[in-house]
């Protein structure tokens, strides 16, 4: 099969290559974010110190409370975030809301980084056509959350230590948020599907959220640093981090975003997942996925694994997408429905 990992990691590269608007923004600490000074003289010990207390306390840190200003107009969702940056535009959250029925399952889409308006709504409309109803979250800093000056989402992964903590964990709320919001409709059986930086997102939340039966993560990977470190689509982010962080710093300081450290707790077991991993991904490298699933094994969770040989970008083209949609709609259907 040379010759199929060969055009893989072409259609890769160049599919890389179509965004011509990344840029390497200055490193910051960020302190400010979450909790700590702008110009603390030590912002090493403050971060190992402030992610020990943060891994041991996470449903504290990730915990949040339904919006008390839900509005669904058009087949929109809109609320405010429990977790206030310093942007307005990005303090209002957005979801669609494609309904199947009037109770019983629905899911949560989280969709990949840089994601438009319109990503995934095919994966809604199959998941409709299997009984299921779908909230797709338009994750901080996209689309219509996109602050001035930015056309990439560059405050959710950024060389911003503690904006990106900060974004990440207004990403949980928000979708936990959307979760309490899917309950009040009737809907009582719920599972999560997260893309790239939603599969993250995902997995920390089915992690930290008791009403969640199940979930699908699409691109598998351990710690939030290692993949901007090693990824392909991360390189400008990890090129504005590298002179100031070492590869097992980032790794530490944004282990609170990261799924590993739940999945080593033991949190989330009990509850079924389906991974999805790509053995040629270029962002999302095969060994951290292999990792992570011997992990799952070793904490008794309820998994299933599916690899398919394709690349990150080229999971969206069939027939790995059909792979990938027809698994994906089954596994739910068979947990919630």
């Amino acid at each position: 099969m040379a010759w199929l990992e060969q055009w893989i990691r072409g259609y890769e590269h160049r599919r890389w290559t179509v965004d011509d608007n990344r840029c390497v923004l200055p490193f910051a600490w960020g302190l400010e974010h979450i909790g700590g000074r702008e110009d603390e003289p030590d912002p090493r010990g403050f971060l190992d110190r402030w992610v020990e207390h943060t891994l041991q306390h996470s449903d504290a840190w990730f915990a949040t409370t339904p919006a008390d200003d839900y509005r669904l107009d058009n087949g929109v969702l809109t609320f405010t975030s429990a977790v206030a940056s310093p942007w307005r535009e990005n303090n209002r959250v957005y979801a669609r809301f494609f309904p199947a029925k009037k109770t019983g399952p629905a899911v949560v889409v989280l969709p990949n980084w840089n994601a438009g308006w319109d990503g995934q709504v095919n994966v809604c409309r199959w998941l409709n056509a299997l009984g299921i109803t779908v909230l797709r979250l338009s994750l901080p800093y996209h689309d219509r959350r996109k602050i001035p000056g930015h056309e990439r989402a560059d405050y959710l992964v950024g060389p911003n230590i503690g904006l990106t903590l900060q974004a990440n964990r207004q990403a949980v709320a928000d979708t936990r948020r959307c979760l309490r919001w899917l309950e009040r409709q009737g809907y009582n059986r719920l599972g999560i599907l997260g893309t790239s930086i939603g599969s993250s997102i995902g997995f920390i939340t089915l992690a930290h959220e008791p009403a969640l039966r199940a979930g699908t993560f699409l691109h598998v990977s351990t710690y939030f640093g290692d993949v901007v470190r090693t990824g392909m689509t991360t390189m400008h982010v990890w090129e504005g981090l590298r002179a100031r962080v070492s590869p097992e710093e980032l790794r530490r300081f944004w282990a609170p975003i990261s799924p590993y450290p739940y999945v080593e707790r033991g949190m989330g077991v009990g509850k079924r997942c389906l991974m999805v991993s790509a053995r040629y991904d270029p962002t999302f490298w095969p060994e951290f996925s292999e990792v992570m699933l011997k992990k799952l094994c070793e904490n008794g969770y309820e998994h299933e694994a599916l690899v398919l040989p394709c690349g990150h970008y080229s999971l969206e083209l069939p027939p790995f997408s059909y792979l990938a949609a027809y698994r994906m709609g089954t596994f739910f259907f068979q947990s919630l429905t």
